[in-house]
């Protein structure tokens, strides 16, 4: 909040008024910064327990080593916590300091992943990376069932009123089957991302605007969008792949790794065909591609020539992640026909 009303005092930023957030959406959080009165300890081989200002002695789940606390863990000491809630309770997060070795630039086969919603990810060397749905379908139709019953007594409440506690309940049980779904994907897409860093050496994606892409297609009553509701399910399936995370996971665990994460121009990527260079949007229909020239006539995946013309095009890159010198080594390499 401190920062909030700086920036509004600030005559250069074009931040606004700060506003308060409603309790309804907001997640509360409290942060420990000191770390000498935690006093933690392991009770078991999963629960710990720790000392919490004016709280006392609270036990939690004990998911992972905690440098300088866990008996031949990693070295380090623990500098604070902070206490998050969330749609399944509080949760207890440590941060911990510890000594790190600087990353060793690695040699590692380039790839190029094209990112899609009929499939997650589509590599350049002609493998898949994918996933089933997040929710069971008895999850699914549980979800259903209640969003229903959420607008029922939602439209049955008078204007002004405070939500009923039953609307409360329906509204937490909906939370916890989305978080649900979250957790599901972000755990996917943390062991997709490691494996792609353990294997390769640089990983090259298009840069994608991806707030742009989302943008909704409703217009204004002078000139009112076309296709709206097909827009609004491309929307709902770009998002929910999450295409920015599965960069962001990437880009850090390959530098961590001495790799790098490079990110090319996306225009023509998926017209244009990776063995001949020949670019027509006619190729392309749907899944297939069929080159259009006469000398090539190369055929395949769409989305695996895309992914060939992205690993590619690493000389033009826009931006880069990771060791330098991986960098030139990919800037360097020529053009490679599948």
């Amino acid at each position: 909040m401190t920062q909030a009303w700086a920036n509004f005092f600030d005559p250069g930023h074009p931040a606004g008024r700060p506003s308060f957030k409603s309790r309804s959406r907001s997640r509360p959080a409290v942060d420990v910064p000191q770390a000498r009165d935690l006093n933690i300890t392991r009770l078991s081989r999963r629960w710990g327990a720790v000392n919490l200002p004016k709280v006392g002695r609270v036990r939690f789940r004990w998911t992972r080593d905690l440098p300088g606390v866990t008996r031949g863990g990693p070295a380090g000491r623990i500098t604070g916590a902070r206490l998050v809630k969330d749609a399944f309770g509080w949760q207890i997060v440590f941060r911990a300091e510890r000594q790190v070795p600087a990353p060793v630039a690695r040699p590692g086969p380039g790839l190029g992943i094209d990112r899609g919603i009929t499939v997650a990810l589509v590599l350049s060397d002609g493998t898949t990376r994918d996933h089933g749905e997040w929710l069971t379908s008895g999850e699914k139709e549980h979800l259903r069932r209640l969003e229903k019953t959420s607008a029922r007594r939602r439209a049955a409440r008078p204007p002004g009123q405070r939500a009923s506690r039953r609307l409360a309940r329906t509204y937490d049980r909906i939370a916890r089957l989305r978080a649900t779904a979250k957790r599901r994907a972000v755990d996917w897409q943390h062991q997709t991302t490691t494996e792609l860093a353990r294997t390769f050496g640089v990983v090259v994606v298009e840069d994608l605007t991806i707030t742009n892409m989302v943008r909704t297609a409703k217009g204004t009553i002078e000139r009112p969008g076309r296709n709206v509701r097909q827009k609004a399910g491309l929307n709902r399936a770009i998002t929910g792949q999450a295409w920015g995370r599965t960069v962001t996971l990437l880009e850090y665990k390959t530098r961590d790794r001495g790799g790098l994460v490079v990110k090319v121009p996306a225009p023509g990527t998926s017209q244009t065909c990776h063995r001949c260079g020949h670019r027509d949007p006619a190729a392309r229909d749907g899944t297939r591609f069929s080159c259009v020239n006469p000398a090539c006539g190369w055929a395949g995946h769409a989305d695996t020539n895309a992914a060939i013309n992205i690993r590619n095009a690493a000389g033009t890159a826009v931006s880069g992640r990771g060791d330098l010198g991986a960098a030139r080594s990919a800037k360097r390499q020529p053009p490679r026909a599948a």
